[in-house]
């Protein structure tokens, strides 16, 4: 089976190369670093120990924030080279991890043949391959083994629905998985999905994603943002999908008399590339929109314009600072079934956090801020607004429902002490 799926990767390469230029249209960024996704390097390697995390978009890289810097403080000799497969993950890493300088450096992740891959080992000398969350690439966890380089799933999740794509493939990710060393699970459940596809050691950590620190740049931008927006309620849907804006700006419409008279609506698209569609979206719906982007934040007297129903947040890197600027926070991808996201991020900061029916993605996590009574789960796009309307028309509710998330959020924390407690066995000491 691995045989076969390399010989695929091979056909299938050059319309992988075109489809990246393609993509280069809308994001320079797929159009650059190609001999990085090709395995080829330039300069010397490092004589430094190298731990190697691969985070392979925004949101894992946003998870890895509190593993990355603890690694680089538990082997302070050693440096990271952090792998995304996307612009937006590499860019929201060299805006996280700026402060570590050349302590960490930031490639593509090569194509998963062997010799791709191998080119990358050669090269950069990992101590320690660690993946993020759901990443299993069959090529490269075996050639990991055959150069004798430990392979950690960290923070790893596996929902049902996974499982059941997962075994569609045979043998092919489950002989992967028997070549992990080690999976730091999240939950119960999400262990016990990893051990029936054989995976020989795992153990249950907790969300990394709890550990998270606000940066204290990101509250001051959310509060400066929230001074240009003045004392108007706002209610924020954050990371929204494809198909859900249109739901959101019907229901919006629709809705209106459930919320304040002057409430603003903050919509942040998940995904950069759609910053233009759903800017034209939110004007054809009749709605007065501004984009983050070309309001000014220095200004000592600058103010929203009272007529702006809806400011979108066309950003990187700022996600913190729109929860900070917020009264009430939706988490997208949960109106359709796309999974939903991660909450954390808004408990953590005590905003009270709605969220859609569809969240299979981050089943416990949601299950668990619902029942501290942090998060409330909403049917469709209209429940959300009425619900938002009941929450900023009553500060009472909203204040008491913040301190539940963040309660909520304060109490998971711990799983990065508890994944870096399993490395020492499996990352060789420097001689």
């Amino acid at each position: 089976m691995r045989l076969f799926y390399s010989v695929m990767w091979c056909l299938a390469l050059p319309l992988v190369l075109a489809r990246l230029w393609l993509r280069g249209r809308k994001e320079p960024g797929y159009r650059q670093h190609w001999g990085e996704r090709l395995g080829f390097y330039s300069g010397p390697s490092s004589t430094m120990q190298t731990l190697w995390v691969h985070a392979v978009s925004v949101g894992e890289t946003r998870a890895a924030e509190p593993l990355v810097d603890a690694l680089l403080a538990e082997y302070p000799h050693s440096r990271i080279v952090l792998t995304h497969m996307t612009p937006t993950g590499r860019a929201t890493g060299k805006t996280l991890f700026a402060k570590h300088g050349d302590r960490l450096v930031q490639s593509y992740l090569p194509y998963d043949t062997a010799t791709m891959v191998g080119r990358f080992i050669k090269h950069f000398k990992p101590a320690v391959c660690i993946l993020m969350e759901t990443e299993v690439w069959p090529n490269l966890i075996a050639v990991c083994g055959k150069r004798g380089v430990p392979v950690v799933l960290a923070n790893a999740r596996l929902s049902a629905r996974s499982l059941r794509r997962s075994r569609r493939f045979g043998s092919l990710l489950v002989d992967a998985a028997r070549g992990i060393s080690l999976v730091a699970a999240q939950t119960a459940a999400d262990a016990e999905r990893v051990r029936s596809l054989g995976v020989q050691r795992v153990e249950i950590t907790g969300s990394i994603k709890f550990d998270v620190v606000v940066p204290d740049a990101a509250l001051a931008v959310g509060a400066a943002l929230r001074g240009v927006i003045g004392d108007r309620p706002v209610l924020l849907c954050a990371s929204t999908r494809e198909g859900e804006e249109e739901l959101i700006l019907d229901a919006f419409r629709r809705e209106r008399a459930a919320l304040p008279a002057n409430v603003l609506l903050l919509i942040v698209p998940r995904h950069p590339q759609r910053f233009d569609e759903v800017e034209k979206m939110i004007g054809a719906h009749g709605l007065n929109v501004q984009r983050r982007s070309k309001l000014a934040l220095d200004g000592g007297d600058a103010v929203l314009p009272g007529f702006v129903d809806v400011l979108m947040g066309d950003s990187m890197g700022e996600m913190f600072a729109y929860y900070a600027a917020c009264d009430v926070a939706f988490v997208g991808g949960s109106l359709l079934p796309l999974g939903g996201q991660n909450l954390i991020e808004p408990a953590a900061l005590g905003k009270p956090v709605l969220i859609g029916q569809h969240t299979f993605n981050f089943a416990l996590v949601t299950e668990d801020a619902l029942a501290a009574g942090g998060a409330q789960r909403v049917a469709d796009a209209a429940e959300l607004m009425s619900a938002a309307g009941r929450l900023l028309n009553d500060e009472a509710a909203r204040t008491a429902m913040g301190r539940n998330a963040l309660a909520f959020a304060n109490q998971h924390r711990g799983a990065t002490r508890r994944t870096l407690a399993l490395l020492p066995a499996l990352i060789k000491p420097l001689l």
